[in-house]
């Protein structure tokens, strides 16, 4: 298959369509593209870079309260295994897609790499509304679905972790099952569990502390004080909400905040722990005292120091990007700024910290659970966070050195880092059979 040629001095992008294609999967396959073409990969390597090594799609019929039968959809997917078995969330949406979980299993793959961790990709989910659903319906819907994919999944395989509209008790349901199957105790078959099930101190707000390390090194950079800067958080769920309250402590003042209703803007600065104790009463942010209301979109347009998308894929297009007045954007989801999109930032001058980068403080503490679970260790909180400290500011100067070396931007940087990382390992293996 060769063998990796000496970096180009700049990306080539390759041609899009004049009309933005917002499919996820395409747009995870442009962005490995460009990483590709930088790095002037053989055609039959890239061939296998770019292609899912398996989708597994099941049905998952269960029993409903009322004592109907319901069949929902499911999906596996596993990008690649070459540096280690795959790794990737579980969301439950009734809007997902085969070809999303296919982009969200890619991303995981250069996400791992990016940090240096042993792992390959993968992501799985459900067709499902989890706010019409009761306990016990998800917990069957759970479960039926853990079985039905059980044949690839494992501790040495794929382990799977929450993601949206899943939790700590959703892996708990997962490990179980799973543990059933094979007969013995297997904690190390997902991440994210509770503490008293070989859970690790601090997963549950990994990804927000990952932000906060990959956030304090961009302001180096840009010689921005993140005491006193303004921040704005676009999705104020699960990470939305911790990272918000975390730079809060560090005197970071959050100007607004939204969720799937709406948001909430007050210049003075927002008490994020206010907010989200009106959110578990009201359901939104909407309405809380003491700011006005304002739309997702125009949130994004916001004069702030540092803007936080933290909801789902294609906040930022071409349609968006030329009013981002943000210094710094930190991905706190997969796939919120399209390749168009990136090139407008880029021309402006917005630094943005790129998703495989930003949000990995997630998938980096799921792999200390899984390495605890395996040596039936437990470490605690203070040694977690600072392993996690480590791994991001390390990645982080990864891809700053990357990105001064070959003069370009951060998202291209970091998936030059990472592809060449993953087709390294796939060349040292070498093609079986």
């Amino acid at each position: 298959m060769g063998t990796l040629a000496k970096v180009m001095p700049q990306p080539v992008i390759p041609k899009m369509a004049p009309r933005e294609d917002l499919n996820p999967f395409r747009i995870a396959q442009i962005q490995f593209d460009m990483a590709a073409e930088f790095l002037k990969i053989d055609l039959g390597l890239r061939q296998i870079l770019r292609t899912p090594k398996r989708v597994m799609e099941v049905s998952i019929p269960i029993k409903l309260d009322n004592g109907q039968v319901k069949v929902f959809s499911g999906y596996r997917v596993q990008h690649n295994t070459a540096r280690g078995p795959a790794k990737g969330g579980v969301r439950y949406h009734p809007n997902l897609t085969l070809d999303e979980v296919k982009a969200l299993a890619s991303w995981m793959t250069w996400k791992t790499a990016t940090v240096n961790i042993p792992y390959g990709g993968a992501k799985g989910g459900v067709i499902c509304d989890t706010k019409r659903m009761s306990r016990g319906e998800l917990e069957r819907l759970t479960r039926r679905y853990t079985y039905e994919i059980s044949p690839i999944l494992g501790p040495e395989r794929d382990i799977p972790a929450p993601d949206v509209a899943t939790d700590a008790q959703t892996m708990a349901w997962m490990m179980d099952t799973y543990s059933m199957l094979a007969g013995q105790a297997a904690l190390g078959c997902v991440t994210g569990k509770p503490v008293s099930l070989g859970g690790s101190e601090g997963r549950a707000d990994a990804t927000a502390w990952g932000l906060l390390f990959a956030i304090e090194e961009a302001c180096k950079l840009k010689k921005i004080s993140l005491r006193g800067a303004s921040v704005a958080v676009q999705g104020f769920g699960s990470v939305g909400s911790a990272v918000a309250r975390i730079v809060f402590e560090k005197k970071a003042k959050i100007v607004a905040l939204s969720d799937s209703r709406g948001g909430v803007f007050n210049s003075r600065g927002i008490d994020p722990l206010k907010a989200y104790r009106y959110k578990e009463r009201a359901g939104t942010v909407v309405g809380m005292p003491g700011a006005s209301r304002i739309s997702n979109e125009d949130l994004l347009a916001l004069k702030c120091d540092i803007l936080i998308p933290a909801a789902l894929e294609n906040a930022i297009t071409l349609h968006n990007a030329d009013q981002i007045k943000a210094k710094i954007v930190a991905e706190g989801s997969n796939g919120p700024t399209t390749p168009h999109a990136d090139e407008i930032l880029t021309r402006k001058g917005v630094f943005v910290i790129p998703d495989i980068l930003a949000n990995a403080g997630g998938v980096a503490v799921s792999y200390f659970e899984w390495a605890q679970n395996l040596q039936g260790a437990h470490w605690q909180d203070a040694e977690v966070n600072q392993k996690l400290d480590f791994v991001m500011r390390r990645a982080f100067n990864d891809v700053h050195m990357t990105m001064r070396k070959h003069r370009t931007h951060s998202r291209a940087a970091a998936y030059v880092l990472a592809v060449s990382r993953v087709a390294e390992a796939m060349l040292v293996r070498g093609l079986f059979p």
